[in-house]
């Protein structure tokens, strides 16, 4: 009798574990080899490494720019104007005479 009551007061861990345990074996048995996912995204897997290694060997061979912090600093204060959507040039243009 006292083996019944120890299953009956643990049975929510002794159903949690077998309802893990078919989980776990219902992955094995239906799921696809490693094998078949890399035979299916070989291809993604390719070209994902040859543009790394392209931004590896551009980055390792390309000089740094000559531009100076200065007007880096104008580049992009006239790309945030565009982006906002205020350029100074249509400005400039809308304002009247």
């Amino acid at each position: 009798m006292e083996i019944q009551e120890k299953i009956i007061h643990y049975k929510y861990h002794i159903i949690f574990t077998f309802i893990i345990s078919l989980i776990f074996v219902a992955i094995i048995f239906l799921a696809p080899s490693f094998v078949t996912i890399l035979a299916y995204f070989w291809p993604l897997f390719l070209s994902t490494a040859l543009f790394l290694v392209a931004v590896v060997f551009f980055g390792k061979t390309s000089s740094p720019g000559t531009e100076t912090e200065s007007s880096g600093d104008k580049a992009v204060e006239g790309l945030l104007d565009y982006v906002a959507g205020q350029p100074e040039q249509v400005v400039e243009n809308l304002k009247p005479e």
